[in-house]
């Protein structure tokens, strides 16, 4: 799960995907904001001077990129970098003239332990649109404030009930009848009863030996599993939220996505997630407190979609799960769209629609290989949005918003790692402009044995430096729960072993995916 690790290593850049600057400079329009720094050379292709004087960002342009050439042309400099010959890249020197592409393999993306779903011609399935299922009933979260009301009226109660229930379910976190004294005694249990039926049920909860990270298994009403993970850092509390019930994205590394998808989350199980990690923070299980004497978040302030499921295949839903996160209390939760994070493999026509609907989410592609030859085969959605195709869709989310993308890149031994894909990825990202993203490598957990395995260190220096050296903002992230299989749909893959409600502390769950810490996409 991208969700799990944060920022912990800047390397040009100055945030993970679930913090946002709050500088004046992150507040000026796009065009003014690259007039500073590395776009401000006029003889860029992709700049040129607008009427008033400023340089502005063209439209991508097409065919800049030769992916045959570069990959060549890198493989050469490495070839003669190991006889030593040559050396300086852009200026620079290479960290480790050893840590290059020429004598490396290239692992190919396969399924371990399970096998993908297929189409008729051996295509990996794509699920787009979940099965015909039975949908949980309708709740307060589902609903605006106004149509709130008019349900309330519809039971024969004034509307004003609608507002003291929303209060309590969005201030206060609970849908417990007997904490809502100011509601008439005799009309609570059947308010309660038709405005919040019940939506998740805990089955296990996992936790790190120092509690700053929780990780829940939850029931549906149909007994559907879907997983969230609640983590505190210094001065704010991060929750991973699911957003559907499996996931038909079909990527061979992810453990969400090995028995396709069971169907979409509605708002109100998506939203739900969040209240109930609000209530666990008000309860004061989730450890991990300052001793310094500095700011602890006393409630979730930033949401990353990167739990289980593909949140752009979940459109509606999603979005509007979103608005009432945002809508101030009492008709939601009154966060910062800023703090969501909205992430996708890379559903081209939806990443354009989120461009257009003015929340100002922070948006990440799940990019994982520059080359189409390779995301391809790891993530199957290639086949119908090609890379560039999904990198001109983060840009103009960009261009539309003003708000700096992030490119999500897990490292994968001699599999996406080759230092001649940072150069790729790095001349494709600069084609289309500067300033409008950063690049988040994620190391994942080594598993013995596995091709999903974590890049070396040097190998993942050198990705990174040469990112750096085309002018990429780049930041290495950290991970969360290794203790607890922080993966997302490691514990759903398991099944439900333990009775409801059932705690199993860190320690007492053995790992199930492939991805480890951290799960690609799913």
């Amino acid at each position: 799960m991208a969700g799990m690790a944060e920022t912990s290593r800047p390397r040009g850049g100055d945030h993970g995907t679930d913090r946002t600057d709050r500088t004046p400079a992150r507040r000026k329009a796009p065009q003014a904001r690259h007039a500073a720094g590395p776009a401000a050379d006029p003889s860029d292709a992709h700049l040129e001077h607008a009427r008033d004087g400023k340089l502005k960002l063209n439209r991508p342009k097409r065919g800049l990129i030769d992916e045959t050439e570069a990959q060549q042309i890198a493989e050469d400099r490495a070839r003669l970098q190991q006889q030593g010959i040559g050396g300086p890249l852009d200026g620079r020197m290479l960290s480790n003239p050893a840590a290059t592409d020429g004598d490396r393999p290239q692992v190919r993306p396969q399924a371990e332990g399970w096998k993908q779903q297929t189409t008729e011609d051996g295509r990996p399935l794509l699920q787009f649109k979940q099965p015909r299922v039975a949908q949980p009933k309708t709740h307060l979260a589902d609903l605006t404030l106004a149509e709130r009301q008019a349900k309330v009226a519809e039971l024969g109660l004034p509307a004003f009930r609608a507002k003291q229930l929303s209060t309590h379910y969005f201030t206060h976190f609970t849908s417990d009848p007997d904490r809502m004294t100011d509601l008439p005694k005799d009309a609570r249990e059947k308010l309660v009863a038709e405005m919040m039926p019940p939506l998740l049920t805990e089955v296990r909860r996992l936790t790190t030996d120092n509690g700053d990270t929780i990780k829940f298994l939850w029931r549906l009403f149909d007994g559907a599993l879907v997983e969230s993970v609640l983590m505190r850092y210094p001065g704010r509390v991060t929750l991973c939220v699911s957003s559907q019930a499996g996931c038909g994205m079909n990527c061979p590394f992810c453990a969400t996505g090995q028995n396709g998808l069971t169907r979409n989350m509605s708002t109100a199980e998506i939203v739900e997630q969040v209240v109930r990690a609000n209530e666990v923070i008000a309860e004061g299980a989730l450890g991990g407190l300052r001793k310094d004497g500095g700011h602890n978040a006393e409630r979730v302030t930033n949401i990353v979609f990167m739990g289980m499921g593909e949140p752009l295949a979940n459109y509606k839903r999603v979005i509007a799960s979103v608005r009432r996160m945002v809508d101030p209390a009492p008709e939601g939760l009154g966060m910062s769209a800023r703090h969501i994070t909205v992430s996708t493999v890379g559903l081209v026509p939806a990443i354009n629609r989120l461009a257009e609907e003015g929340i100002p989410v922070t948006f990440a592609l799940s990019l994982h290989a520059p080359d189409d030859e390779l995301r391809d085969e790891l993530i199957p959605v290639n086949s119908r949005w090609k890379a560039d195709e999904a990198i001109d869709a983060a840009y103009n989310y960009f261009v539309k918003t003003g708000r700096r993308v992030s490119i999500e890149y897990a490292l994968i031994k001699d599999m996406n790692d080759h230092a001649w894909r940072a150069d790729l990825l790095g001349k494709k990202l600069n084609a289309r402009g500067r300033g409008w993203v950063h690049v988040n490598p994620i190391p994942l957990n080594p598993t013995p044995g596995s091709i999903w395995t974590s890049s070396e260190p040097d190998v993942t220096d050198e990705f990174i430096n040469r990112l750096e050296a085309a002018g990429i903002p780049t930041t290495l992230r950290d991970t969360r729960g290794k203790e607890i299989d922080g993966a997302c749909g490691q514990l759903a893959a398991e099944g439900d072993e333990e009775p409801d409600g059932a705690v199993t502390e860190a320690g007492g769950h053995t790992g199930a995916g492939t991805s480890g810490t951290i799960d690609i996409r799913g």
